[in-house]
């Protein structure tokens, strides 16, 4: 027997790695120098809810909400964050949307850099599938370069990375190139056998450090969930209706985007404050979120 008011379904969960009852949201992040947080998301609706219009009525989702695959959710928020005023240079994504084309083009029309992961099997221009490409790779094509920090450190990586043919319609400005296309790998160190790829369209004056680091900001967005789950309650909460859903967690990713700027602003504060002499004679002053030790340097 199934209830026709939860918009729940039986469906792969990529958080729980199994088929459960639940439901799946497809989310974009925002991430720069000054902080990150998550600025969009849509509601993932299977067929079987949406051929439904009887059951959809009853969640209270839309008449014209009409089944849409996440490949198409986040093509949809894509179009919108580039519509905004948020000054976007790159974006990334999984490999879901990765080796979706349409994806990529819908990138590529308004000039957008991106790196994007992409499965082992993808094809590319002017290659065989990205494995096969990488395993002809010769040894002096691969580097360690980290991707930025962790949670443990520098996430450093084997990488290699190799410049593609171009494509006439998006990569020329008449007879002139002024976009180039890369794959990329990251090898793990200690189990070289763990091997991921990306497809990257970029300016002509990127460096192969500069597309890592785009490429390991892809974290971004699991930060924001982990800080967006434990401060804000993004996933706490019971509501089944389609309407339900978008209030909670669009509050919530209110709330964690507060924070984040809060806590950059503090944090800036606290900068400013730093070496600056204070009301007292205290060598103590506040570093953001922690205190720091502050030594008169000579005078001069």
């Amino acid at each position: 027997m199934r209830s026709n008011v939860p918009t729940a379904e039986r469906q792969y969960s990529g958080t729980a790695g199994r088929t459960e009852n639940c439901q799946i949201g497809v989310f974009a992040a925002y991430a720069s120098a000054r902080g990150r947080a998550l600025v969009d998301r849509e509601l993932y609706l299977p067929k079987s809810w949406t051929e439904d219009r009887e059951r959809c009525r009853t969640a209270r989702v839309p008449d014209e909400r009409e089944f849409a695959t996440k490949g198409e959710l986040a093509r949809h928020m894509v179009l919108r964050a580039v519509a905004s005023l948020l000054p976007i240079a790159w974006v990334t994504a999984d490999s879901a949307c990765g080796q979706d084309n349409r994806f990529r083009r819908l990138l590529e029309q308004p000039g957008v850099g991106y790196v994007p992961a992409i499965p082992k099997s993808q094809f590319s221009v002017g290659c065989s599938c990205i494995e096969v490409l990488f395993a002809q790779a010769p040894d002096e094509a691969w580097e360690k370069i980290s991707c930025g920090d962790g949670a443990k450190g520098p996430r450093v990586y084997h990488r290699a990375a190799v410049r593609l043919p171009a494509v006439a319609e998006f990569d020329y400005q008449g007879a002139v190139p002024h976009r180039m296309r890369w794959a990329l790998t990251r090898r793990s160190i200690s189990k070289p056998d763990e091997i991921a790829y990306d497809l990257a369209y970029t300016p002509l004056q990127v460096t192969v450090q500069e597309l890592v680091r785009v490429a390991g900001a892809r974290w971004a967005i699991e930060e924001c969930f982990q800080a967006a789950k434990n401060e804000c309650g993004l996933d706490q909460y019971e509501v089944r209706r389609y309407v339900g859903w978008y209030r909670h967690v669009t509050l919530a990713m209110l709330a964690h985007a507060f924070l984040a700027a809060t806590a950059r602003q503090s944090w800036e504060k606290g900068v400013e404050q730093v070496g600056r002499p204070g009301p007292s004679s205290s060598q103590w002053r506040r570093f953001g979120d922690s205190w720091q030790l502050v030594v008169p340097g000579p005078r001069t």
